[in-house]
């Protein structure tokens, strides 16, 4: 008898106590948060690389963007300030995870690779990869498969879904990573390399910026889809879920759509980095 009373009183504390314990842990991991960092900060921190043209350095010494925007309105709508931290993209998931800045900005597609390190958003926005190459080393040949040769020399920019996708679609051609698009670019105009993986429209406007050295091969078409989103430290879902709502808004509004097709769509902004 006295057993029973006493499971009947355990079952009894357990029962009043699991709302409350849970009640707790949802208090303590809402003020872990980075969004509340945040907020309570008043900052937050973005980390990019440059990309054109998501991310570009201005004649100021600045960085304007497809992404500064996107950042700049994120920042904005919080009622926070912002810190740009540019990151060689090679580096910038581990400086993510070291907390150097509390959210990636810069055009990173969502792979499984990289979501067994970081948390991604819903897709804001979506990218391809095409070809930009050289008209001396490559020119006649039109298509992707028409570069997977042994004898040609492709570049990409390390660490990023356009070397995945030139080691996955041009297994034969002998690849070549860089640090920088500038870089890889170099090795094309120089004549070192007969072309470049990248994500439009950087090879379309590379091919209108030096017509006379460059090609489009794949008509300015792209070979792959992919969705990019915000990346965020694990184990964060309230900052999560505010950035995934962020995006559902300023969809619906279309903002992001309006600042896309000003950046990718348009050269209006040429005279602000040149």
């Amino acid at each position: 008898m006295k057993l029973r009373i006493g499971l009947i009183a355990l079952l009894l504390v357990t029962l009043v106590s699991a709302p409350l314990w849970a009640a707790d842990t949802r208090q303590s991991l809402a003020q872990e948060s980075t969004l509340e960092q945040i907020v309570t900060k008043n900052r937050i921190r973005v980390g990019f690389s440059t990309f054109v043209p998501w991310a570009m350095k201005d004649k100021t010494g600045g960085y304007v963007g497809y992404e500064i925007d996107v950042a700049k309105r994120l920042a904005e709508d919080m009622g926070v300030e912002i810190d740009f931290v540019p990151t060689k993209w090679s580096g910038i998931i581990p400086a993510l995870l070291t907390g150097k800045f509390d959210i990636i900005i810069g055009g990173m597609g969502i792979t499984p690779e990289r979501n067994l390190k970081v948390n991604f958003s819903e897709p804001y926005e979506f990218s391809g990869m095409s070809l930009v190459a050289n008209s001396k080393l490559a020119g006649g040949r039109a298509g992707l498969e028409a570069f997977n040769d042994p004898g040609l020399t492709v570049v990409a920019r390390i660490g990023t879904t356009a070397a995945a996708a030139a080691k996955k679609y041009l297994p034969k051609a002998q690849i070549r990573l860089f640090d920088d698009e500038g870089q890889a670019l170099q090795e094309v105009l120089n004549n070192r390399a007969a072309a470049m993986v990248s994500s439009q429209p950087f090879p379309e406007f590379q091919t209108l910026k030096y017509s006379d050295k460059l090609f489009l091969p794949l008509a300015g078409k792209t070979f792959t889809k992919e969705p990019i989103g915000f990346a965020v430290r694990k184990g964060d879902p309230d900052f999560l879920n505010y950035l995934n709502n962020w995006i559902r808004v300023r969809n619906a509004d279309g903002w992001l759509q309006e600042r896309y097709d000003y950046w990718f769509t348009t050269q209006d902004w040429k005279g602000l980095v040149e």
